[in-house]
């Protein structure tokens, strides 16, 4: 009984997401027309951190528990789907037509952090300071995303009322789509531990594929629904 009920809630988490993940590519694309700026400067920004919080509040909670060693785990399995899971299920959706720009600065910067963390944990644990200059080189890399932005919207020829979205409404879909992927990729990965502990699965195990795959899922359903919408920019600029 106990595992149907999991089962169950589970299923209810994965409604969440479509519907937070609906919203929050809905109020995504609404800015980007009315701000003049391209579809995936919103994916790398506004939507990659949103359906970033699943992992964001994993890995605090980790923290709390004294689980620590979950965390790494967390974050490099979610990368490791967002690359294989994410982009492949959104591939088989439809062809991904990747612009000359991402494979020059985006996909080179997201090597780049990757080879970064290897660098700064080859020593066997990740210090404070370590955690500053990661926190630094986010910052920077928004700063510099910001900069395109104001730089496309001088740029542009778009008719900014081409959304009949005000901006108030687009930015309530964001937040309440990011909100609706926070609690259900909570509610879909702490039942799928529980399921998986019922059958015996261990919390390392866990940690490193139900956790990372489940806190991916807000990466993987906003994605799926933005290229089905017919906006790819916006869905790989989530990825990435």
């Amino acid at each position: 009984v106990e595992i149907a009920v999991n089962v169950l809630l589970t299923i209810v988490g994965l409604v969440i997401l479509c519907f937070g993940g609906s919203w929050l590519v809905s109020g995504g694309v609404a800015i980007a027309k009315k701000l003049r700026i391209s579809q995936m400067i919103i994916g790398l920004t506004i939507v990659a951190y949103g359906t970033s919080t699943p992992e964001l509040a994993a890995s605090m909670a980790a923290v709390v528990g004294s689980h620590t060693d979950l965390i790494l785990g967390n974050v490099v399995g979610s990368n490791i789907s967002n690359i294989g899971m994410v982009i492949g299920v959104c591939a088989v959706v439809s062809t991904l037509v990747v612009k000359k720009a991402t494979t020059r600065k985006e996909v080179p910067i997201m090597i780049g952090v990757t080879l970064l963390l290897i660098a700064i944990s080859i020593d066997g644990e990740i210090s404070q300071y370590d955690g500053i200059i990661l926190v630094a080189g986010l910052i920077a890399f928004t700063a510099y995303t910001l900069l395109r932005a104001k730089k496309e919207r001088n740029e542009a020829t778009e008719d900014s009322a081409a959304t009949k979205t005000p901006i108030p409404r687009a930015i309530a879909l964001i937040v309440v789509g990011a909100a609706l992927l926070y609690f259900g990729g909570f509610l879909t990965v702490d039942n799928a531990v529980l399921i998986a502990e019922n059958l015996g699965i261990s919390e390392t195990v866990i940690g490193i594929t139900i956790i990372a795959i489940g806190t991916s899922l807000p990466e993987l359903i906003t994605s799926v629904i933005a290229i089905r919408k017919g906006h790819t920019d916006i869905g790989i600029g989530t990825i990435v």
